[in-house]
């Protein structure tokens, strides 16, 4: 891979970072604004299978070990862990692993600038519900979604190795290609030079038949 590629798919996991961590704080400070604590909008067309509601959750991701005062560190360690990762395929490495660590990285980002200026709480406002068969998914904001999505686009990645690779083009390419052009125009080279032999060979051929 060249390095000026690999420069441009860091700057595009970097974009997705900030993209991530923007829109899930615009999206937070929107609803604290214009939803009160504990009431429930439908999401047009789903109706009350999808609902806006506002939450203050103290714990991880989805009210995952709520109440937990050394959560704050576990995210940190997480997000140090998943940018040591990063780190192994900085300049190098295919744009997909790259893409699922910024998916991550953002998300955890989000919710760790949440629990910060919210004082150890983040703000989920995203409810999945099924009351016919008495399903209640855990509320949600968009950080955890994403780091929900990256997590399990990882472990497709891992399961399927091939999968991730089709955008990396090899290192041998650009040398086998040189080689080969090497090779062509080498190749011309002996063929010119073997027709200027015969026609010299004539031509001496017809001096002396002269």
């Amino acid at each position: 891979m060249s390095a000026k590629r690999a420069r441009l798919y860091d700057a595009f996991a970097l974009l997705t970072v900030i993209i991530i961590a923007l829109l899930d704080q615009w999206t937070k400070r929107l609803v604290v604004k214009k939803l009160p604590l504990g009431k429930m909008v439908p999401f047009p067309i789903f109706g009350h299978n999808l609902a806006f509601e506002y939450t203050q959750n103290s714990g991880a991701a989805f009210s995952v070990l709520k109440g937990n005062a050394l959560l704050a560190l576990f995210i940190i360690i997480a997000v140090g862990i998943v940018g040591y990762f990063y780190s192994r395929i900085w300049n190098s490495g295919p744009l997909s692993y790259k893409l699922v660590f910024a998916m991550i990285i953002g998300g955890a980002l989000g919710n760790l600038f949440d629990r910060f200026i919210h004082g150890g709480y983040v703000v989920d406002f995203v409810s999945f519900r099924i009351p016919e068969m008495n399903f209640y998914f855990a509320i949600f904001n968009m950080a955890d979604a994403s780091i929900c999505m990256g997590v399990f686009l990882l472990f497709v990645l891992v399961l399927f190795p091939g999968a991730g690779r089709k955008d990396v083009a090899p290192e041998g390419n650009d040398t086998a290609q040189q080689t080969a052009n090497n090779a062509v125009a080498q190749g011309n080279d002996t063929i010119q030079q073997s027709t200027a032999n015969q026609e010299s060979t004539c031509t001496v051929n017809q001096k002396e038949t002269s």
